[in-house]
């Protein structure tokens, strides 16, 4: 009788190791998933708006445009999908745009920050030292100390917070940035994780003033923005969350010598450092594009259509078809398109080689014009776009799709888990859209100055 005990313990040891194994796998999948509990778009300052009287203005000033050139810039913007109210920055505004300071760079990285990051705190309820992981991501600028750190400073965080900060990797970067937060969420598991995602993008120290027609097509595109999202692994904050994170997919075709050097920062023949954007740049993002799907399809697309696509592309290439298109139907995998707003000419060759229908692409459409091209934060406007619209139903599935330099294509899908009737920085303007035409007015006060040879911006 005396053996009975320990002859338990002896039978019940394994059973209760691999419950135990059981429950720790189980919580560690809970625990290394994905919410976003919200974003915020930044809504600049009224003082900040550029209508496109206060762009010809710019465009003016510089005079190292010769007639060909100030005609060629005219006609760009004409035909560049912006509408006639956007934001831009403060040193354009005042006529610095060429003498910009450091601390222009700073303020403009203050205002979005700020203007998006107090909002979601407030919206959310959490506070700055409830963060647990933090990632920036601004391309084009990158000070010491980093502007992660400035975050951290400026709403004292704590002293363990993980931080990231993200420079160089382009329009497609918001998706980086998301994946390194996931990524921290997993290395942690199964301790809960928050984590702040800043997009913006810095415009002051930018500017290209030359005259160059490749380095022209940036000022007319980009314009002021910034979004920051939350995001946690916390399975017990599930019921608040607007969506979990399903997919995430990174690519990029930087072996490709076109891809490449599509979208690149030099110096043109008078020394002048500006972003020049190629003609290449459709053909490198649908590239790009394709690149990433051939990762997404497998785990979005239902078994039936899989089958479909493989048979159609064998038949191609036994047909000898040197240049293969896979001729995909996206909307049977999943619901909506949030593409990024990069601009008219790449918009319009992923509607083309998709088939896509205008609804599809009307989000990143309506976000050029009233936005222009925010850079990595475009892709939270869009899928605000679709929010404020009332489009996002729970069980629904979102492809938020990003482009940027390199050439990149990342991509990732959201299901919507929880209610999304937020209006954000929509709420002013959203009954106003979709808007019969994406047209602005330079094209009538201009239309003698557009030449029929100027591309699409």
């Amino acid at each position: 009788m005396e053996l009975t005990p320990l002859l338990t313990v002896l039978l019940l040891a394994p059973t209760i190791a691999v419950a135990y194994l059981a429950w720790t796998a189980f919580s560690l999948r809970r625990r290394s998933r994905c919410y976003l509990l919200d974003y915020v778009c930044y809504k600049p300052a009224e003082d900040l708006a550029v209508t496109m009287e206060s762009v010809s203005e710019v465009v003016r000033r510089n005079k190292r445009l010769s007639l060909p050139e100030h005609r060629f810039l005219l006609g760009l913007i004409a035909r560049s999908g912006l509408g006639d109210r956007t934001y831009g920055i403060r040193s354009m505004l005042e006529g610095r745009e060429e003498c910009p300071t450091l601390q222009d760079g700073l303020d403009e990285m203050d205002d979005c920050f700020h203007g998006a990051v107090t909002e979601l705190f407030a919206r959310t309820g959490f506070r700055p030292r409830d963060i647990d992981v933090l990632v920036v991501n601004v391309t084009s600028f990158s000070p010491e100390p980093c502007l992660a750190s400035r975050i951290v400073q400026h709403y004292r965080m704590r002293e363990d917070v993980a931080v990231y900060n993200l420079s160089g990797m382009g329009c497609s970067a918001t998706m980086i940035a998301v994946d390194v937060a996931q990524n921290a969420m997993r290395a942690r598991a199964p301790r809960p994780v928050l984590a702040l995602v800043v997009s913006t993008e810095s415009l002051v120290l930018n500017w290209y003033s030359g005259k160059e027609r490749t380095m022209l097509v940036g000022p007319c595109l980009f314009r002021c923005g910034a979004a920051a999202a939350l995001l946690t692994s916390d399975p017990a904050h599930r019921g608040r969350a607007k969506m979990e994170l399903r997919h995430l997919v990174r690519a990029t075709t930087a072996a490709s010598d076109d891809s490449y050097s599509c979208i690149r920062v030099r110096e043109d023949d008078d020394g002048i450092i500006g972003a020049s954007i190629s003609k290449a740049l459709p053909t490198a993002a649908l590239s790009a594009f394709a690149a990433n799907l051939r990762r997404l399809l497998p785990r979005v697309l239902p078994a039936l259509e899989l089958a479909r696509l493989a048979a159609d592309i064998a038949y191609q290439k036994l047909r000898g078809h040197r240049e293969v298109k896979m001729k995909v139907n996206l909307k049977i995998g999943v619901d909506h398109l949030c593409l990024h707003a990069g601009g008219v000419a790449v918009i319009e060759a992923v509607k083309r080689s998709f088939n896509l229908e205008e609804r599809d692409v009307e989000p990143s459409r309506m976000t050029l014009h009233r936005w222009g091209n925010t850079s990595a934060s475009s892709g939270w406007y869009v899928l605000s776009y679709m929010e404020a619209k009332g489009r996002l139903k729970l069980g629904d599935r979102v492809l938020m799709v990003t482009f940027g330099s390199g050439f990149k294509c990342n991509s990732c899908v959201w299901v919507v888990t929880g209610d999304m009737a937020d209006k954000g920085a929509w709420a002013d303007c959203i009954d106003a859209y979709p808007t019969e035409s994406t047209g602005n007015k330079y094209m009538e006060k201009f239309a003698s100055l557009v030449h029929d040879d100027v591309g699409d911006a």
